[in-house]
């Protein structure tokens, strides 16, 4: 699923809201104006082992926000998150975004934009980075032929870009991220990958990654131990689970809805991943929810975290 090079292609329809999902009740994928009811607010209580900072990657929404950006804005905070990813500002001036946002109760600490928009107008997007307040800010798509591997040629091009883009945000007092989305893990002939070389090749302090651990199990690389590999490296996390039975390694990057089910339901062992993460320092975490139903998976995912054990 390459959402990002999209969304900015098209800025109405871009989402904001990572994997954070209803309480239930009378609500209903299928009546939008469910999104504003927030008598049934959620207090979010981190009671096992995680202990976050838990936010939500406001993609998960997109079909919400297409028709009531305030109104889902304003059952994320009824879910019981207060922090949250940006994935584009739908049409609005990055400061009236923002306003919006506070006016919600959010607060965003992280931004993806597209890797064309950081080559072409990298100047505009710290500027938007800056007003809207996030010390975050990346991509989550580097382009290339779907139809041919990415190689380290590839990567070590990508790279060059990152650690410019990485020292101009570090000059603004922001932290340039790379969203790892799978297509990077194929293994060349001596079991090294393009992901190594984008470690291996860019300023540590100036690039940092952000694990969506669906897209690291996908191509089938153990996230724990990536998590381990490479500790200094991993700043941020998409926290979502795969259907029992996907088949892995897939290294296209791509994968259908049905394979995105509540956190905790599916093939990953979180309570290790979680582990690891915590282990390493990790900063920030958000759900992400990419099926057809994020209103009946996010608050399972999200009862999954408050409860968590490892």
């Amino acid at each position: 699923m390459n959402r990002y090079p999209r969304l900015f292609l098209f800025p109405l329809f871009a989402v904001l809201l990572l994997g954070c999902e209803p309480n239930g009740g009378a609500e209903t994928e299928d009546d939008p104006a469910a999104m504003t009811d927030t008598t049934s607010s959620h207090t979010l209580t981190l009671a096992g082992d995680f202990d976050g900072p838990l936010g939500l990657q406001l993609w998960s929404l997109r079909e919400y926000t297409k028709d009531d950006v305030a109104g889902a804005l304003a059952r994320v905070h009824a879910m019981g998150i207060r922090e949250v990813e940006l994935a584009g500002t739908y049409g609005m001036k990055p400061a009236a975004y923002r306003q919006m946002l506070d006016e919600a109760g959010l607060m965003p600490t992280s931004m993806h934009t597209g890797y064309e928009r950081f080559r072409d107008s990298l100047n505009v997007v710290l500027d938007e980075a800056v007003t809207l307040g996030v010390p975050y800010v990346g991509l989550a798509w580097i382009p290339h032929d779907n139809e041919q591997p990415f190689t380290d040629a590839m990567a070590r091009e990508a790279a060059a870009h990152f650690n410019t883009w990485g020292a101009a945000a570090q000059a603004r007092d922001l932290q340039f991220f790379y969203h790892v989305h799978g297509y990077e893990f194929r293994p060349n002939d001596d079991g090294s990958t393009p992901f190594d070389v984008l470690v291996a090749e860019t300023d540590p302090d100036a690039v940092k990654f952000e694990m969506d651990v669906f897209w690291v199990t996908h191509p089938g690389v153990d996230p724990a131990a990536l998590l381990r590999k490479y500790p200094d490296r991993w700043a941020l996390m998409h926290i979502k689970d795969m259907k029992q039975g996907t088949p892995t390694p897939d290294y296209s990057g791509h994968a259908t809805a049905e394979a995105d089910v509540p956190i905790g339901t599916g093939m990953i062992d979180y309570a290790a991943v979680l582990e690891a993460a915590e282990e390493i320092g990790l900063s920030r975490y958000f759900i992400e929810d990419e099926s057809t139903a994020p209103l009946e998976h996010i608050p399972q995912s999200i009862a999954f975290l408050e409860s968590v054990k490892f």
